[in-house]
């Protein structure tokens, strides 16, 4: 049906004065004996717009129309609200669209994130998720950008994989077989099975997105990978986003350098294109958070040796959960305290010992550590993990060994070691760990539409 977006009417002055009709929810209703008001919302802006009910007119008014929920269409005059500036419409004509009865969960003006993760189908109406969604979207097409502008081209991987990229065994297994004592042996379901062999989900584009790179120069994957990862904290969900670029000849500074440069962009275009979300997240949500994200902008980020962060981590005067030795995977909580309380800023942790990393990653000098980064940020964690891959076709084969990895499923792989071979680098950049940094979200659950966890599919 023809209609103006709500996000046109208010931001700019060319409907006023005129007709305009708009579609929205009812989002507040307020009765007087002579006017009414409503607030009406179509998911264009964070913003309400005001719809004028003069209760002495002619207009006839369906109680339905003053309940919240309720879908409506408006047609009316566009007029200049005398005390605040803003944009609203006198209505001369009003449909309902859609009647909403009283059981409507979204009675109250503040309900816990918590409750609302139970209605992920009905919070979209809501002032954080629209907000929430709506950074989400700018953030996804800012990435695209970025890109785009660099000379990457983009790549579609597969989600059905018959390799383990991270090497950890924590696939979500694909099959059309299903439950079944009909077979002898795993060999046996498996060849009797859709794909004839074991496959799963992919928790990473990363090793077909080499493939690509090796005659493509520069790629970039942005898709969902899943993580069979059986964890309820705050940053993990089963199925997530990922942003996967792989660079031919690339070393390690090389690739500190594009993710920066990522980062700084993605928040620069954030902040220009969504300036009401973003004074709506630091008003209920992070307190400071635009003077954070104009400090990465404006700041050249840390790059921290994993050797330097233990010997800062053992000699703080904190009391960790998890105790720290050279040689063990970085807590959350060591993280942070690098970030936020040694550096205040985004820090690139590199040259991790190659026992706690994966295969993939190429092997430095020393013998014990691997030309690795993570991007560890305030409030968050670890955002970005890459790093220079392995080139070497030996040396590659002696880290699938050690690590008692099989090559069957690789051999793609290692034929990029034997044929031509270059440095080069990638990294991961967890999407919705980018969005809960600019948004001051604190659960992932809550930057997602449909989160996955365990024991959850809503």
């Amino acid at each position: 049906m023809k209609h103006t977006d709500i996000e046109l009417i208010l931001k700019t002055d060319e409907f006023v004065g005129k007709t305009a009709t708009v579609c929205g929810w009812v989002r507040t209703a307020r009765d007087s004996k002579n006017v009414a008001f409503l607030a009406l919302n179509d998911g264009t802006t964070l913003n309400h717009l005001q719809i004028v009910i003069d209760k002495n007119g002619a207009l006839e008014v369906s109680p339905e129309a003053m309940k919240l929920g309720a879908s409506l269409k408006v047609t009316g005059e566009v007029v200049k609200n005398t005390n605040n500036g803003t944009n609203e419409i006198n209505a001369c004509e009003i449909t309902v669209l859609g009647v909403c009865p009283p059981d409507y969960p979204l009675q109250k003006k503040f309900q816990k994130l918590e409750t609302l993760r139970e209605m992920p189908h009905i919070r979209v109406r809501t002032n954080t998720f629209n907000a929430v969604f709506r950074v989400r979207s700018v953030l996804a097409a800012a990435i695209h950008r970025f890109f785009q502008e660099r000379g990457y081209v983009y790549i579609n991987t597969p989600l059905i994989t018959g390799s383990d990229c991270e090497g950890a065994g924590e696939m979500f297994q694909v099959t059309t077989i299903g439950y079944s004592t009909d077979y002898k042996s795993e060999e046996e379901y498996y060849a009797d099975d859709f794909f004839g062999k074991k496959t799963g989900l992919s928790v990473s584009g990363q090793l077909e997105g080499e493939v690509a790179a090796m005659g493509l120069g520069k790629i970039y994957t942005f898709g969902p990978s899943f993580r069979a990862e059986n964890s309820n904290t705050q940053r993990h969900v089963a199925e997530f986003w990922h942003v996967e670029p792989e660079i031919a000849f690339c070393e390690l500074p090389d690739l500190i350098e594009i993710a920066e440069d990522m980062i700084k962009y993605l928040i620069k275009d954030y902040m220009e294109k969504c300036p009401d979300e973003l004074a709506f997240f630091e008003q209920r949500f992070e307190k400071g958070l635009t003077e954070k994200l104009l400090s990465v902008v404006n700041n050249d980020f840390a790059v921290v040796d994993y050797t330097e962060a233990i010997d800062i981590l053992k000699k703080a005067d904190v009391k960790f959960e998890y105790p720290v030795e050279w040689g063990c995977d970085l807590q959350s909580e060591h993280e942070r305290y690098i970030t936020e309380k040694v550096y205040n800023k985004p820090v690139f942790l590199i040259n991790y010992p190659k026992g706690i990393k994966s295969f993939y990653m190429k092997q430095n000098p020393d013998g014990k550590t691997v030309a690795a980064t993570d991007l560890l940020v305030p409030g968050v964690g670890e955002i970005i993990g890459g790093s220079e891959r392995e080139a070497d076709y030996d040396k590659l084969i002696a880290a699938m060994e050690e690590k008692g990895m099989s090559k069957e499923g690789y051999e793609f792989y290692l034929d990029l070691r034997k044929y031509g071979s270059v440095p080069h680098a990638g990294f991961g950049l967890g999407f919705e760990r980018m969005i809960m940094y600019c948004t001051g979200m604190a659960n992932i659950r809550d930057v997602i539409l449909y989160p996955r966890t365990v024991g959850n599919i809503r």
